[in-house]
Order: C-alpha cells, then structure tokens, then sequence
C-alpha cells in the first residue's frame, strides 16, 4: 500500500475543482433562497460568483460563511491539512472578513488509508485554525474512495467594509498578494513526489494580513486566485465590476521553480482549461503561450488580487472602463 496521498487523486488540490464553464452552466438560472421573513439581508449572494456569501444581521455586523474542500496536494498529511484548511479561509479573508468558526469536513477511504493518516491531516487543519484564532469544533466525515478534506467557515465583517468581486472601479490598480505557480509546482509533485519546500510555505500562508491592510487602506474590491487561476478570477472581477482589467505579465511573481516545471511538462489539466475558458473574454495576444498558461495556472490556497494598493504586493495591473474584452494581458 502506497503512502504517497496524491496517488488516490484524480486530481490535485484546487485543480480538482469543476471546471469554470461547466459550473456556470450548472448553476445559471439558480439564485440564492431568500425565503420572505428570513433573518438578515442578504449582500452577497450567488450572483457574481464571490468567494463567500454575506448576511447583514445588524447595522455593524454580517455574517460570511464559506466552504471549501479537495483532494491531497503534496503527500505529506499534515502538510495537506494545513493546506486545505488555509485555503478554506482564504475565501473568508478574500471578503475582508474575519473568521469566527470552522467545521471540518473529511472525506476517507477507510480500507485503502489508515485512520492515523486521517488524525495527521485533521491535526494540520487545526494547527492552522489555531493560528488564525478562529473556534474548529467538529464537523463531518464520510468514508469515500478518494480522500477529501477542507473546512466549512463562518466569518465576521462590517456591512461597509467588505470586499467584494463586484466593487471595481476604472483607474485602481491592481495588486497580487502571492506569487503564481503553484499547480504545475504541484503537478509536478504529483508526478515525481519531489517536494518543493516554497510552494508549500506560500500555500500555507494565511491571507489574514493582506485582507487587514486591504480593509485598513479603504478597499471595497478583492477576489483570491484558486482554481480558476488568476485570468480566471480576473476575469469574474472584471465582469462582475463592469469594467476591464489590464495585466502587466511582466510584474507577476511566481514561485521558484515554477517556470521550469512547466518547461519539463508539468500541467495540470485544470490549468489548461482555464486557459480555454477564459480566451474568448481575454487577449492574450501579447504574451507567449507558456506565459498565458501560467497566468491561468490552477492555483491552490493563492493570495488575494486586490483593487488597491496595499504594503508588500506588487502592483500588477490597472482597472480601466469596460472594453469589449475583460482582461487585456501585456
């Protein structure tokens, strides 16, 4: 019996995700339940596609709840449960909120894995909910011929100061809180088992602070880069803001590394079809294939891109007003 986890993965991390198409055309038509007399008032919904949805349930106070789970990315268990955990709340920061509580979610193949694996991940997810101060109290398990985890979250903001992926205006510039790569960096984990010790650290840094800075600063517009890449989530922005985003390639980091694993082949196929999701409502036109596939690169527990400037990202890019395509890429 192998202990390699990625093994018992079709797919690794947020690359395992739905693709972005075929879940906009699952979802298209549905709108979120606002039963008449429920409590609250719903600010984020499922509109745009944000990171979480939003109830207000004072005049000061809302609500933010999220979910988020996937398959093994690295092999290690514990690393994969701080992983997927910081991952999870990242959608809690990337609305400028502050996470209260978390439930696990875990999903088991209880005769191929042992259940001492299973107490490494769970432990990784709480050492990071640890870190980040919020409550982890229970949650739910399954037992399941592909191994899954990540957490259920409930977070705090004010009304006022979320961030949202609809709140875009022409002239803000654009900053990115960490660097690309990760998905062929994980791919090429996959593939190998060779460990790269950077990709997992930015994988296992909490957006906490950046969200901080982005709400201490007045930003009103943020979305995080997963599993749609960064065009991806770009692109949603843009078209949820109504206006179009300018990328500057040359000013996007990534992770060592990152370039020559995908030189050597390593592409997960969720960053390939972002790819050919997101071209018809981008031009890519002035960077080489290799550069486009890494901007649309399946990222897992990425940072946030902020509409705004804030201390230690580097400026990627400009909002402008809506042109015929959503991003332009130069």
């Amino acid at each position: 019996m192998t202990s390699r986890l990625t093994q018992y993965a079709h797919g690794g991390g947020c690359a395992c995700k739905i693709p972005p198409g075929e879940l906009e055309d699952m979802v298209r038509g549905l709108g979120a339940v606002t039963p008449p007399g429920a409590p609250g008032d719903l600010l984020v919904g499922l509109d745009t596609g944000d990171d979480a949805a939003a109830v207000r349930i004072t005049g000061d106070q809302a609500v933010v709840a999220t979910t988020d789970f996937f398959t093994p990315v690295v092999d290690d268990a514990y690393d994969w449960g701080r992983i997927a955990a910081t991952n999870a709340l990242s959608d809690i920061y990337a609305m400028g909120a502050t996470p209260l509580l978390a439930l696990n979610l875990l999903c088991w193949p209880r005769e191929q894995l042992p259940p001492d694996l299973a107490t490494e991940v769970l432990h990784g997810g709480a050492d990071v909910c640890a870190a980040a101060g919020c409550h982890l109290a229970g949650g739910h398990s399954v037992d399941d011929p592909e191994p899954k985890y990540g957490l259920a979250v409930t977070g705090l903001a004010h009304p006022d100061r979320l961030l949202r992926n609809d709140a875009g205006s022409p002239g803000t510039p654009l900053s990115l809180t960490k660097p690309l790569g990760l998905g062929v960096l994980n791919a090429r984990h996959k593939a190998t088992g060779e460990r790269n010790e950077a990709a997992i650290d930015v994988m296992t840094t909490l957006n906490d602070a950046a969200a901080r800075a982005a709400v201490e600063a007045g930003v009103t517009c943020a979305t995080d880069v997963t599993g749609f890449g960064l065009l991806g989530h770009v692109h949603k922005l843009a078209r949820a803001s109504g206006v179009t985003a300018v990328i500057d390639a040359a000013a996007v980091p990534y992770v060592d590394g990152a370039r020559q694993a995908l030189a050597d082949g390593f592409v997960p196929g969720g960053s390939a079809r972002n790819l050919d999701w997101v071209r018809p409502h981008v031009d890519v036109s002035g960077v080489d294939g290799d550069t486009a596939l890494l901007l649309a690169d399946a990222q897992t527990s990425g940072g946030l891109v902020v509409a705004g400037e804030i201390p230690g990202a580097p400026v990627i890019g400009e909002l402008r007003e809506q042109a015929e395509q959503t991003v332009l890429v130069r």
